[in-house]
């Protein structure tokens, strides 16, 4: 587990559910964590929409001050800066899909280069368009990397098709992400499901519910 733990993608590809996930599993391991939510492309499925059950745990929010509304205001607040700068809180970062979302971290790119104990994980769904094959996926990694100016350190295998997920709906792709880890030479850290889809080794999700 690394302090700062990055989550990047094409957009729709789940990062946000799997960084709401990852950051309650810190919490279950007992770290200190803060989320941050840094997506300035999309303020319509957010971090904020968890924030409730994140608090509750005992997880710190970081959210843009208009998320979940209708302002569309491109700034970051101070506080992600000084979870960048902390050096003991576990910080838990849901990153804008694509290079455009990534570029909102590149004010805070030389502290985390300079502390160097971070993980910036991809997070790939093959069912998505334009990430269907692991080369258009790999295309989209490589243009996150030059935005943000942070490599990538892992991929993360979140396919799916949403309600008509099944065990075999996964398993179906782990030859992609496999293709995909060995083009990016990155290791595949993970793969997703929820809970009922039962997929050995999974790391298990409960999906986000959107705020009203």
């Amino acid at each position: 587990m690394k302090r700062v733990t990055l989550f990047c993608g094409h957009y729709g590809s789940g990062k946000t559910n799997i960084a709401v996930n990852y950051a309650l599993w810190l919490r279950r391991q007992g770290k200190d964590v803060a989320i941050a939510d840094i997506d300035v492309v999309n303020p319509y499925f957010r971090t904020k929409d968890s924030q409730q059950e994140l608090e509750a745990a005992g997880v710190r929010v970081v959210a843009l001050p208009f998320a979940n509304t209708n302002v569309d205001l491109p700034a970051l607040p101070a506080e992600v800066y000084a979870l960048v700068q902390s050096r003991t809180q576990f910080a838990v970062f849901d990153v804008g899909g694509d290079d455009r979302g990534a570029y909102a971290l590149g004010r805070y790119v030389p502290d985390i280069l300079a502390e160097n104990d971070f993980d910036m994980l991809y997070v790939a769904n093959f069912y998505r368009p334009l990430t269907r094959t692991p080369e258009e996926a790999l295309t989209v990694l490589r243009e996150i990397e030059g935005a943000c100016g942070i490599p990538c350190t892992g991929i993360i295998n979140n396919s799916n098709l949403g309600e008509q997920t099944t065990a075999e709906t996964v398993e179906a792709t782990r030859a992609a992400a496999n293709r995909l880890a060995e083009l990016a030479s990155l290791p595949v850290v993970m793969t997703t499901a929820e809970e009922h889809v039962g997929v050995p080794g999974a790391f298990t999700l409960r999906l986000q519910k959107k705020l009203v």
